[in-house]
């Protein structure tokens, strides 16, 4: 018979060590009335045949069917109290790990209602982090290692810290990084309880939290496209921007329209559009309604002409409201480098070329 254990503790805790076993090689025998010792700032946890039992508390216990309520059912009665039974006990530390450090690696990916619909912030800092619920903690990730520290589970916390703060940010609405950072300095006071509610399933806490302004990474419109994952909603997204710049712009916000942006968006594409496409697109053109109401107003309140902001020449030096044959064919040449540029679709391109080539057709005479 194997030796039985009357003593087990684990009083030297190394750095950075969030479980240890006893005894080390794996299952040992006990009987009630062996002596577990545990230190502050642990807790005991044990487990028999692969299961987790109950957790003791700092003291000094004397094993009994009262404080391993749990255990008496598993082996079943004990009729001398010096029957053996084989369990490890694995011991938590319960001290906060502080300034551990954390990065964006990947990026932060947050889907927006501006630009070109996606944003990748970037950020790092260092968190305070503990184990709080020792039972659930063992359950996740001690059961049957020797040894746990921090290094095994940090790509865990990295990942579930940043998977957290997505959520929180999505739920927000951010929709730059000014209001990313707001949300860090909530983050860093009253508002830590939203962190943690992911650590919770993991028997973790975060005790403290801190981080460097967000910085959003510049990716090309490509990687945008990809990110986004569906080339026709990257496309409603990018037209969109399009058609928001031109509410505040209604001389060019007139042309735009002529050309289908916005309440033409789905039938330019083409083919069948699944529930959330279509979801995405109603949204899109009760926002194209709201901003061509505005652009409306604004003309009225000027006495039905457009502002003077829209009679400026536009990127390229071109009119946005061009009157005379030099003026349109400035704004045909800007047109051929906004499409170069990938700033407006090939669709809208076409229709806006053939509705000015036939206005400066009609300017001179036919020819």
């Amino acid at each position: 018979m194997a030796r039985i254990i009357d003593v087990v503790q684990h009083p030297n805790v190394a750095d950075e060590e969030l479980v240890w076993r006893e005894p080390q090689a794996g299952a040992g025998d006990f009987r009630m009335g062996s002596q577990c010792i545990v230190q502050e700032s642990q807790a005991a946890v044990f487990v028999s045949q692969g299961q987790v039992l109950d957790a003791l508390g700092p003291g000094r216990h004397t094993l009994s069917t009262a404080n391993l309520p749990l255990l008496s059912n598993l082996i079943g009665k004990v009729t001398d109290g010096k029957n053996p039974f084989p369990a490890e006990v694995y011991y938590v530390n319960l001290k906060d790990l502080p300034q551990v450090r954390w990065g964006t690696n990947p990026p932060v990916t947050i889907f927006t209602t501006q630009g070109i619909g996606v944003m990748q912030l970037m950020s790092n800092g260092v968190v305070d982090i503990g184990v709080d619920d020792p039972v659930r903690f063992v359950k996740q990730y001690a059961v049957g290692k020797p040894v746990l520290r921090l290094d095994d589970i940090k790509e865990r916390v990295q990942t579930l810290l940043l998977g957290e703060m997505a959520q929180i940010l999505s739920q927000l609405k951010v929709q730059n990084e000014q209001e990313a950072n707001a949300m860090l300095t909530q983050l860093e006071g009253a508002s830590l309880a939203l962190l943690n509610e992911g650590f919770k399933a993991l028997g973790m806490r975060i005790k403290a939290f801190e981080a460097k302004p967000f910085q959003r990474k510049q990716i090309s419109r490509e990687e945008a496209m990809n990110l986004v994952g569906n080339k026709e909603d990257f496309f409603r997204m990018e037209q969109l921007d399009v058609a928001r710049a031109a509410a505040n712009n209604p001389g060019t916000a007139g042309d735009l329209a002529g050309a289908g942006i916005g309440f033409g968006i789905g039938q330019q594409l083409g083919g069948a559009m699944n529930p959330q496409q279509q979801a995405m697109q109603n949204q899109q053109q009760m926002m194209m309604m709201q901003m061509m109401q505005q652009m409306m107003e604004k003309m009225q309140n000027s006495g039905g002409q457009p502002p003077a902001a829209a009679q400026a020449p536009a990127a390229g030096g071109a009119p946005a409201n061009p009157q005379t044959p030099e003026e349109i064919q400035a704004l045909l040449d800007n047109l051929d480098m906004q499409l170069a540029q990938g700033k407006i679709s090939e669709t809208a391109y076409n229709k806006l070329v053939e509705k000015w080539e036939a206005r400066l057709k009609e300017l001179r005479g036919g020819q």
